[in-house]
């Protein structure tokens, strides 16, 4: 899946259009699955296309969260908001297997 597909998909799931702001939570998002993907790695491993969704997902969980990051309550006119970790949910994580090689 290309950049701008992924992207493309961004707009779709939050609405979001500045294509800076989607690039850069593309970014994080890749550096999220590589380190669970790689937690042995040394920084230079590739993005496994088999993550890409994934990588969408956690990106869209981050654009939608922005402006509540550590927010553990939150109440207002009957709605309420907690958020059990400030990190990606741990059900996104768990997508992800982990590689590491013996030597």
């Amino acid at each position: 899946m290309t950049n701008s597909e992924k992207q493309e998909m961004l707009i779709a799931m939050t609405g979001e259009s500045d294509t800076d702001v989607l690039a850069t939570y593309l970014t994080l998002a890749e550096g999220i699955v590589l380190q669970r993907a790689y937690p042995f790695g040394d920084g230079t491993e590739e993005m496994p296309a088999k993550y890409d969704r994934t990588q969408v997902e956690i990106a869209a969980y981050m654009i939608q969260k922005r402006g509540a990051e550590g927010e553990t309550a939150h109440s207002e006119n009957g709605v309420v908001r907690q958020y059990s970790s400030s990190d990606v949910p741990a059900a996104l994580l768990r997508r992800i297997v982990p590689k590491g090689e013996v030597l």
